[in-house]
């Protein structure tokens, strides 16, 4: 533990070094590893409740999305009872859990962190199957869980530094106390970072926890499940619950002794659990339930009429189209300057048009399948619409492949009206839609006017313009020259405002505080003597 201030953004961390393909050994490590798993497939994984093994007659059947008649496994599907034995699970091994010193939590998290390392490969290859995640997307995931752990657990220890203000005659603390029982509910697009880091970061801080994964991604949980337990995580402060959302994760947003609920989704989930924590506060329970909820962007990239076009298009089409554009951080709209309008939205065309589309475990993969029919339907219904509001610049045809997987190409759409659907609402799929702008005034305009406020960049060679950027583009993590995913845990903590989000930042300085209650306690040290001990 250092004596660096517990709210510094320049804590003593080093991110996990994400894996150089170019390196033969780490190729045939991921093939290796993809062959592996791939003969696992099928698999059956039960909730975990207090450590045991629970099984249920209903089950959750997870599907390779670029090979929909491959199953990657099944799980049990919890219910509203089952989440009631987790949380009274929970209540009964919570207290020992928060009295363990920061550091020995801090310490099994760390060990958490070395068992992904072990066993990164294997990790990944589910992700591969489970997410249709290309290789360096989920080898990133695996790192990126891998911060968190050891993010978390360094600044745990760090709030848990004894601090006060002593006067002669008064000596004062300040402490955090944990707030007991949280439900954390993970989506599928970062299965295992997302899980993880919502999790390291509530049991870090001595809460002890409910995980309840998306549908779509439950059995690369139930590897995060394995390998907390054996990291030390003691059974009863960690819990597994896959099932539907509308009955296992409604039902931990209820409970009357879950008192934070930590959520990564869509909008309008995000925002049915925010009202309905608060109906069920001071009434179900006797406390204010907190919410920390990651909901998503509409997210855009501005291209300057100095700017580097071969760099914007590589920007671009990367933020874009990168594991299919199902990042909430993805870049969903481009708004150029019309002196570059044409020039960047024919090197954009043919850029994309580029991008090797196929199954993720082949390593020259970039674009795959979305996660799922419903998925792929949505994003299938945004392309007619913007057939209606634009000129479908691009659109690629996966041709036989969408027989066997969810497949999309990547699409493009230009000229599209800064008011239309397809400028305004979250796909969340492989489809772009191009922005043309007078100047800098209203390309700003354009970017600020959806409700979301997530990632954004601007692409420009003008110290002024970039100046402008920094104070006018209205969002939680802005990149100038530069594509717009891929934040780093302790480099670039990642969230948003407005309609992306509610809470601090993930893997920044103060996310932990939301985990915790703040206790100021003052002692008057003028005693008398001392009363003697009964």
């Amino acid at each position: 533990m250092t004596d660096a201030d517990p709210h510094s953004c320049n804590a003593e961390f080093a991110n996990e070094p994400h894996v150089d393909f170019a390196v033969e050994a780490n190729r045939m490590a991921m093939q290796a590893a993809i062959s592996r798993v791939g003969a696992q497939l099928g698999c059956h994984c039960p909730l975990v409740i207090d450590g045991e093994s629970v099984d249920t007659e209903g089950r959750l059947a997870s599907v390779v999305p670029y090979e929909f008649t491959r199953q990657v496994g099944t799980t049990a599907s919890a219910d509203a009872s089952h989440a009631d034995r987790a949380v009274q699970a929970a209540r009964s091994a919570r207290a020992d859990w928060a009295r363990l010193p920061a550091r020995r939590r801090s310490d099994k998290l760390r060990r958490l962190a070395d068992l992904m390392r072990r066993d990164f490969f294997e990790l990944s290859a589910w992700e591969v199957f489970e997410s249709a995640k290309p290789w360096r997307e989920a080898t990133a995931d695996v790192c990126e869980a891998i911060d968190f752990c050891e993010y978390y657990a360094e600044g745990a220890e760090r709030l848990a530094a004894c601090r006060g203000a002593d006067v002669p005659g008064e000596e004062n603390r300040f402490v955090y106390l944990p707030r007991g029982i949280a439900a954390v509910i993970a989506p599928w697009n970062f299965p295992l970072a997302i899980l993880t880091g919502m999790t390291a970061a509530a049991l870090a801080t001595g809460n002890a926890v409910v995980m309840k994964p998306a549908e779509q991604s439950p059995i690369i949980a139930a590897k995060l499940m394995q390998l907390a337990l054996e990291a030390g995580i003691p059974p009863g402060v960690l819990h597994y619950l896959p099932g539907k959302g509308e009955e296992v994760g409604a039902a931990l947003v209820e409970h009357s002794y879950v008192h934070l609920i930590a959520f990564t989704g869509s909008r309008e989930v995000g925002l049915a659990i925010h009202a309905r924590a608060a109906q069920v506060s001071g009434k179900r329970c006797k406390f204010v339930k907190r919410v920390i909820a990651e909901m998503g962007g509409k997210n855009a990239v501005i291209v300057d009429r100095d700017a580097d076009l071969d760099e914007a298009v590589a920007g671009v089409v990367y933020s874009a189209f990168g594991f299919q554009g199902q990042k909430c951080s993805a870049c969903s709209r481009v708004i150029v300057l019309k002196d570059v309008y044409d020039a960047f939205l024919h090197r954009l065309i043919e850029a994309t048009r580029s991008l090797p589309i196929g199954p993720a475990e082949q390593p020259a993969t970039i674009v795959s399948a979305v996660i799922d029919q419903e998925a792929r339907d949505r994003i299938l219904r945004y392309i007619e619409i913007g057939r209606q509001e634009g000129t479908e610049a691009l659109a690629v045809d996966v041709g036989e492949l969408a027989r066997s997987g969810y497949y999309v190409g990547p699409h493009i759409f230009a000229d599209v009206a800064p008011d239309a659907r397809l400028a305004q609402e979250e796909i969340f799929g492989p489809v772009l839609a191009v922005l043309s702008a007078e100047d800098l005034d209203e390309a700003f305009r354009i970017a600020n006017g959806v409700d979301y406020a997530l990632t954004g960049g601007i692409f420009s060679r003008s110290p002024a313009h970039l100046d402008r950027a920094r104070r006018e583009m209205e969002v939680g993590n802005l990149y100038l020259n530069r594509g717009i995913t891929g934040a780093l845990v302790g480099r670039q903590p990642f969230g948003g405002f407005k309609l992306s989000g509610i809470g601090s930042k993930a893997g920044g300085s103060d996310y932990l505080l939301q985990y915790v209650i703040p206790k100021t306690i003052t002692e008057n040290t003028m005693r008398r003597g001392f009363a003697p001990p009964e």
